[in-house]
């Protein structure tokens, strides 16, 4: 087998490359190593470490198998072993997250979400960095590696930006590995040149020649593995009966004959171990190697070493390649590899969820014992976060299951399991399998309410709009209950689409589903989504009782609910006690965002609790970049690019934004495409660009001046103004705003109605304008919507300061800026400093706040620290680890004049 060595000739840019990315000035802190099998990622990998550790470096290793990938968090288990005693410095709730999801936590717990125990490896990583020893995280076969260690890998791979951590991922070119598909550094680890392949055989102590070298040559195709096992094979006669002929087989299948070739002439007791070592994961090794198999160097090895299939070291015998453990597996009879892992279940007495696993594959048929284990297997994992694996053993129980209805059931829970997995293929495929298997309506419905859960968070909107309606119409007579959820499910894909067909639809629905009972609320919910100026005071009127029946129930999941709903009615104060009811009650860090979970950060935004808004969007990322779920990221994008731009940092703005119209149809996705324009044209106006920022904002209605979206784009209307107002285009945003107000019917809230007057007064004639204004600022609850009301309270104070009224100006000026300052919305606040000069005030001696020159997520943690949270506080709610908030800090404190943490508070106090 070819060795470390060797695996290397013709790499040396590639070598160079790792090198760099585990070196201390590398940019990347994360890189990815991708070829076909054989190619050598394994052997550079391994040399890349070996670097680090020279270096003074600390290697944490774990490889993914096959075997292992239905067992939650097996990966994280390999990764974690060397450093198990560094998580009790962890903070409480970070250290007991890590237990339960290594299996070490009490079996009541509910089990940690996704983002608190990513945040908890951060911070042991982290941690392990800071002692003076950089470290490095090398995961191979990373095709093959538990959803749920990838998830958590991913949410710390976008983190180490600063760190003293680097992670270089090995894995199969081509293949789908979630989290890490986009944006991260990839190493492509092409076929060895031919003067490269020439020297690898060279090295050979049997160099082919002649004839032979070329077949070997034109068979391997520049893949190292294949070339040197191809030339043992010629070579060695306890390899096999020389070359195998090129045929139409792919390599990877030649090279597996190849290796089984190599087992005829092994001893038989030699072929028992070596089948019970392929039928082990290399958890089972570390327990059951000792008890069940001769130890390394025992006789037994020998002939399993000479044919190059085995190799010992550090006391344990390894298969030279996987490919090996697949030939030696494969070329066993069915009742052989039963029999192993029968034997293998017997000596996991203490490893249950191994067990289980090992008793399926032993099973010749249906067995309802061994399928109760798996579902308890389930169980585990999914309190642990393992849904892929929770998903994966009950649809394996599902197939032991001796009745079709157990079955069925099974196969129902798996569904919903693998719903946090963000693979819609995937849930369809089960609850297609479910329905194959049982006419139970109660089963049937309850998989398509499944299927429905994770495919509103796709961006297929027109497909599953209408798999949605067919499915509620299907129910709506007999299972009124999942028809309704079902309806709910498409009401906000029809947020998201914007298609006023789709309203339609959803609209007839509900009409025959009833509205009384227990059903009032999913069907007030439904209309909201759908449409929710239509019918606002009948739904506003709904939302004390739908609060008090979700408070009563201690259900935060419909609390959020309500939230959205007050949202979507603009009724934002509620939303936001809603949401901050609901987040005080759960662990609000789940696997997967809520369907329409951006209201949640919208809310925030136009509360003015900005930082709130971030953090919201923080966790939508984290979830749906893990779950690779495209459409919830750029929905959460979309919101930050907006409170990035207000607050004026206008180039992150716009890179989230563009972000976000990246990852979606912006004809499918009519709202994201709105919010993202939205942000586009507030980044632009903050650079006084004001041109550039009425085309994006035009964008969000039609042509003739209707709304691109139903909801997301009314609020525009006095952006929008007020950008034609400073480029000229006074005329055309008027009947803009017309065409929109028209649209509303007369059903606009109180919060549109003086949107829609601020617009007027912007683009109305000079003596027009005040009662326009003036109407704006009545309704006294429009201050909870603070940035909306100062922007109006400047627009007036400018108007009346240029009909020289400038005391009167005076009181909104200085109202409006006090609110720009407190926000943080720079750009704004400058302006009105530069009215307030012009006015003859005193604008706070005309310097900017204290804040002024820190960075969004600096001011962020500023005002944390100030609060009196450390640093891992800090960290955990952030989702940074404990040293990146320090780093922040450490900068923030010259440009604030203080030189220690005791000083922020008074900052702050001083800050307007």
């Amino acid at each position: 087998m070819v060795d470390e060595e060797t695996a290397v000739v013709g790499r040396d840019a590639e070598l160079a490359r790792l090198f760099r990315a585990v070196g201390p000035e590398s940019a990347d802190p994360v890189l990815r190593v991708v070829g076909d099998l054989g190619t050598g990622k394994s052997a550079l990998l391994e040399r890349a470490a070996r670097r680090a550790e020279a270096g003074g470096g600390r290697v944490l290793r774990a490889a993914g198998s096959e075997s292992e990938a239905s067992l939650a968090h097996s990966a994280l288990h390999q990764l974690l072993r060397p450093v198990r005693g560094e998580v009790a410095a962890l903070p409480e709730r970070q250290r007991a997250a890590l237990r339960d999801v290594l299996g070490e936590g009490p079996a009541t717990s509910p089990g940690p979400g996704l983002l608190l125990v990513g945040v908890a490896v951060l911070s042991l990583l982290s941690g392990l960095g800071e002692r003076g020893r950089p470290v490095l995280v090398v995961l191979d076969d990373a095709q093959w590696c538990d959803r749920a260690s990838l998830a958590v890998l991913s949410f710390v791979a976008g983190r180490l930006a600063g760190e003293p951590v680097r992670l270089l991922i090995g894995a199969r070119d081509g293949g789908h590995l979630p989290g890490f598909d986009r944006q991260v550094p990839t190493l492509t680890l092409a076929p060895l040149d031919e003067a490269a392949a020439h020297r690898l055989l060279d090295l050979r102590p049997d160099r082919p020649a002649g004839h032979t070298r070329a077949r070997i040559l034109d068979q391997a195709g520049g893949n190292p593995l294949a070339l040197w096992e191809l030339a043992r094979t010629d070579t060695a006669p306890e390899a096999g009966a020389g070359l195998p002929p090129a045929g139409p087989l792919p390599l990877t299948a030649r090279l597996e004959q190849l290796f089984a070739a190599r087992l005829t002439g092994v001893p038989a007791a030699t072929g028992r171990a070596l089948l019970l070592l392929a039928a082990m994961d290399s958890a089972d090794s570390a327990t059951v190697l000792p008890a069940g198999l001769p130890p390394a160097g025992d006789a037994v090895w020998a002939p399993a070493e000479r044919a190059g299939l085995v190799r010992s070291a550090g006391g344990e015998v390894r298969f030279r390649h996987p490919l090996v453990r697949s030939a030696v597996y494969q070329a066993a009879s069915p009742g052989d590899r039963r029999a192993a892992h029968r034997a293998l279940a017997g000596l996991l007495r203490d490893e249950p969820d191994r067990r289980a696993w090992h008793l399926a594959t032993a099973s010749p048929g249906r067995d309802a014992a061994v399928s109760a284990e798996l579902e308890r297997t389930a169980d585990r994992a999914r309190r642990r976060g393992g849904h892929a694996a929770a998903a994966q053993a009950l649809r394996r129980a599902a197939a032991l299951a001796p009745r079709r209805e157990e079955s069925a059931r099974l196969l129902v829970e798996a569904s919903a399991a693998a719903v946090f997995t963000g693979e819609p293929a995937w849930v369809e495929e089960l609850v297609a399998a479910a329905r194959a298997r049982t006419d139970d309506p109660a089963l049937l419905a309850s998989a398509a309410v499944q299927a429905g859960r994770l495919a509103v968070l796709t961006a297929r909107h027109t497909p599953v709009f209408a798999q949605l309606a067919d499915e509620a119409g299907r129910w709506a007579a007999t299972r009124p209950g999942a028809a309704l959820e079902l309806v709910a499910d498409a009401a906000v894909v029809r947020f998201y689409s914007g298609e006023d067909a789709q309203r339609r639809r959803v609209q007839e629905l509900l009409r025959h589903l009833p509205d009384d009972g227990p059903y009032a609320g999913t069907h007030g919910w439904a209309r909201a989504v759908a449409d929710p100026y239509a019918d606002r005071d009948r739904l506003v009127g709904l939302l004390p009782r739908l609060t008090a029946e979700a408070e009563a129930g201690a259900r935060p999941e419909r609390l959020t609910a309500v939230g959205i709903m007050a949202w979507l009615l603009d009724e934002t104060p509620r939303a936001v006690r809603a949401f901050d009811e609901a987040l005080g009650r759960r662990e609000a860090w789940g696997e997967l965002p809520e369907g329409l979970g951006g209201a949640v950060a919208w809310a925030y935004v136009e509360r003015g609790r900005w930082d709130q808004a971030r953090a919201a969007c923080a966790r939508v990322l984290a979830a749906g970049r893990a779950a690779g779920l495209d459409h919830a990221v750029a929905c959460a994008a979309a919101v930050d690019a907006t409170v990035l731009a207000l607050q004026g940092d206008t180039a992150a703005a716009r890179v989230r934004a563009e972000e976000a119209l990246g990852l979606v149809d912006p004809l499918e996705s009519r709202s994201v495409a709105v919010y993202a324009r939205r942000a586009l044209g507030a980044a632009d106006a903050a650079d006084g660009a004001h041109e550039s920022a009425y085309g994006h904002l035009r964008r969000v209605f039609t042509a003739d001046g209707a709304p691109v979206h139903y909801h997301a784009s009314y609020p525009a209307l006095a952006e929008l103004a007020a950008a034609a107002v400073r480029c000229g285009r006074r005329a055309e945003a008027a009947a803009v705003v017309e065409r929109a107000v028209a649209a509303l019917a007369g059903h606009a809230s109180p919060r549109l109605a003086a949107l829609i007057s601020r617009a007027r007064g912007l683009l109305a004639d000079p003596e027009e304008a005040e009662p326009h204004f003036r109407a704006a600022l009545a309704d006294p609850v429009r201050e909870y919507w603070p940035f909306e009301h100062a922007q109006t309270l400047l627009d007036l104070a400018e108007w009346l300061r240029r009909r020289r009224r400038i005391a009167e100006a005076r009181g909104p000026l200085t109202e409006a800026l006090e609110t720009f300052r407190r926000l943080g919305a720079h750009p704004w606040a400058e302006r009105a400093r530069a009215e307030a000069r012009a006015a003859g005030l005193d604008a706070g001696g005309t310097a900017p706040d204290a804040l002024a020159e820190l960075s969004p997520q600096q001011r962020q943690i500023v005002r944390l620290a100030a609060g009196g949270l450390t640093n891992r506080e800090i960290g955990e709610r952030l989702f940074l680890s404990p040293r990146t908030v320090g780093s922040h800090l450490y900068r923030s404190f010259p440009k604030l004049g203080v030189t220690a943490r005791s000083q922020l508070r008074d900052v702050l106090a001083a800050t307007p």
